[in-house]
């Protein structure tokens, strides 16, 4: 995926090599050129590292409207451009791309015109005419912006770490990150970075140094679906119809397959030429390969087993927490990670992924452990469960409320402030009573935000465009808007819509009628308890004799061996490197 980094300020243009510098740190993200141009103001620098994709023959970035002197910096996709640019009367050139079209409805519209775009993007306009920066993101979160405000001066750029070049930003530990992992909102363990919140705009007016953010799209204001299920079966059928071949990119690219639900109805959706899987010898309860065999062969697709070892995650670890800005405890990260790394060694430029059934239509099974009680979902046949469903088990016997039970299920160490319960009781308020709803919305304020920063930075590392094709507009909006009871009514199968889908377009059943998801798990808790337990061990006493006194006793949870469903001692690990 693409890069973008610049600052904006009376003085900006005498920064210019600060800039340079920033943006060629991460010049992986853009193998195709990194660039910068000051703007004709000198009060703006925009850079970018340019992946290209739409048209590998376009000129790189940052890009220049002649007429208005409009600075535009983009990383990202839409994916309804053509249309847009006939609908607004915008010219197109036959070497120019979505971004061409941007730079030009922007100039046009301004930034209303972001309500008419679907897809993933984070960019920067510098507009001379009115001394304004503006910055923007996807709806979802889908591509990163990082921001810090200093000495009258606002720099941004794609990573977090690289605004530590601007000047200096001390490392802090977030109440969250022992809580649930990772930072929330739009906070960072750098102090005065912060992370710009999706679908939000904010617009920097130089001369008085003002910072003013809106959010310009609300998912929770859409109206509940009132129709029944049969036409909403029909209907969400011919919104992945129309909207996943979209994201089909004109180039060869790859489909990650675990051989779940999820990413087997994007293969026969949108036919990949590569599937890339990940299993585990010896580790039958994490392989799926099978099942991913069977559809690659159906669609026509070449199948590509990736089958790391404990030596890999070794070697890999270093270049894994660079790619990630902070540390993660899930383990997933590692099957990512190195699905990518063979994905690029293929010389393709795009990946695939399933992200967003699972938040939208009840996948997960916590949700359903809310929904329906932990009895219910252990007597379906999730025995294995058991450790969570404990979470809501307590003597009294009488049911906790939702927004405790979903707090209780996602806490993964102490919330001494109590942020992660407010998050989620905002989340179950802002559903207006629809139990659903309220699950979506506290997935999106706390578990979402590592799952699609994850995605984006590791494919980045590898110069890879990240697609998730489930998070197009009109899919998640009316996913959203469906009753529960569209969603899940088996404690043990969520996604109910989705199934009957992938049944009507031809999957196996033992995808559609799988009642279990493993997605891209990894045996890295088992190894750093056995095989690995002296290499982790070493590694965080080492990083110990160096550590910030607020990040000592993280480290030090992670001298304990874990459990199966532990994640402390990959954070600890990820936090140590």
């Amino acid at each position: 995926m693409c890069g973008i980094a610049g600052l904006a300020g009376g003085d900006a243009a005498r920064h210019e090599s600060t800039i340079a510098a920033i943006s060629a740190s991460q010049r992986y993200r853009g193998p195709d050129g990194t660039m910068h141009t000051a703007t004709r103001d000198g009060r703006a620098v925009l850079a970018m590292n340019t992946l290209l994709i739409v048209d590998p023959h376009a000129d790189p970035g940052p890009y220049t409207d002649p007429g208005t002197g409009l600075v535009l910096a983009f990383n990202g996709e839409f994916y309804n451009w053509r249309r847009q640019a006939a609908a607004w009367g915008i010219e197109i050139g036959e070497r120019e791309s979505d971004a061409h079209f941007l730079l030009r409805a922007w100039a046009k519209i301004g930034p209303s015109c972001l309500d008419g775009l679907d897809g993933m993007f984070a960019l920067s306009v510098y507009d001379p005419r009115t001394a304004k920066l503006f910055l923007a993101r996807d709806r979802l979160g889908e591509k990163p912006l990082y921001w810090r405000l200093d000495g009258g001066r606002l720099a941004f750029a794609s990573e977090v770490t690289t605004l530590t070049r601007y000047g200096p930003a001390p490392l802090v530990l977030r109440p969250e990150v022992t809580a649930i992992e990772t930072p929330v909102g739009v906070d960072t363990p750098f102090q005065g970075i912060q992370l710009l919140a999706p679908a939000t705009l904010l617009t920097f007016d130089v001369p008085t140094g003002s910072v003013d953010q809106m959010t310009w799209w609300h998912l929770e204001d859409r109206a509940p679906y009132t129709g029944t299920y049969r036409e909403a079966l029909a209907k969400f059928s011919t919104v992945l119809a129309e909207q996943i071949p979209l994201r089909v990119p004109a180039c060869d690219f790859a489909l990650l397959l675990s051989g779940g639900l999820d990413s087997a109805a994007l293969a026969y959706l949108m036919r990949p030429p590569v599937c890339v899987t990940v299993r585990y010898p010896g580790q039958d309860r994490l392989d799926e390969s099978d099942t991913a065999a069977v559809i690659a062969r159906d669609i026509g697709a070449e199948l590509v087993v990736v089958e790391p070892d404990p030596a890999d995650f070794t070697r890999a670890l270093p270049h894994m927490v660079r790619a990630l800005d902070y540390p993660m405890g899930n383990a997933s990260t590692f099957s990512e990670h190195m699905a990518y790394r063979k994905i690029a060694d293929l010389g393709l430029r795009v990946v695939v992924g399933g992200l967003g059934p699972d938040e939208f239509l009840m996948g997960y099974v916590r949700q359903a452990l809310v929904l329906f009680g932990p009895e219910k979902v252990l007597a379906a046949g999730l025995e294995a469960y058991r450790p969570l469903a404990a979470k809501l088990l307590h003597p009294a016997g009488e049911p906790l409320a939702p927004a405790e039970a979903v707090t209780r299920l996602v806490l993964r160490g102490p919330d001494p402030e109590g942020r992660i319960r407010d998050l989620v009781a905002d989340a179950f308020a802002r559903a207006g009573g629809d139990l659903a709803r309220g699950l979506t919305l506290a997935d999106l304020a706390t578990a979402w935000r590592p799952l699609v920063m994850t995605s984006d930075k590791l494919a980045s590392a590898y110069a890879l465009e990240r697609r998730s094709p489930y998070l197009a507009r009109d899919l998640v909006e009316l996913s959203y808007r469906l009753p529960a009871s569209y969603k899940i009514t088996d404690p043990a199968q969520g996604k109910r819509i989705l199934r009957d889908a992938a049944k009507a377009l031809g999957l196996p059943r033992e995808v559609w009628a799988s009642r279990d998801k493993l997605g891209f798990a990894s045996p890295v808790p088992a190894w750093l308890n056995g095989q690995l337990a002296a290499w982790a061990d070493g590694a965080i006493k080492t990083a110990l004799a160096d550590a910030p006194p607020a990040w000592r006793p993280l480290l030090e949870t992670g001298l304990a061996p874990g459990g199966r469903f532990d994640r402390t001692r990959m954070q600890a690990l990820m936090a140590a490197a």
